[in-house]
């Protein structure tokens, strides 16, 4: 989850990434974050996000990402 917070933190560090629930749907992360923050998470976790993963419910929250990271890290 730190290199998670981390990531997240280099794209806007003014959010708290930690209890932010809504990144999304309260329009902290714009589509051009969130294309970067894509990026970063499958270089850094050794994943590939399927368009079908990129979805509102899996990066409203860092709790969220993390979630679906390992789910992918699984397959």
């Amino acid at each position: 989850m730190d290199q998670l917070l981390e990531i997240l933190e280099d794209i806007n560090p003014d959010i708290d990434y930690a209890t932010c629930e809504n990144l999304i749907d309260g329009h902290y992360l714009d589509s051009l974050s969130i294309i970067s923050l894509i990026a970063e998470l499958e270089d850094a976790f050794d994943i590939t996000i399927p368009a079908a993963e990129i979805i509102p419910a899996n990066f409203n929250s860092a709790k969220a990402m993390m979630a679906m990271i390992e789910r992918l890290q699984e397959d």
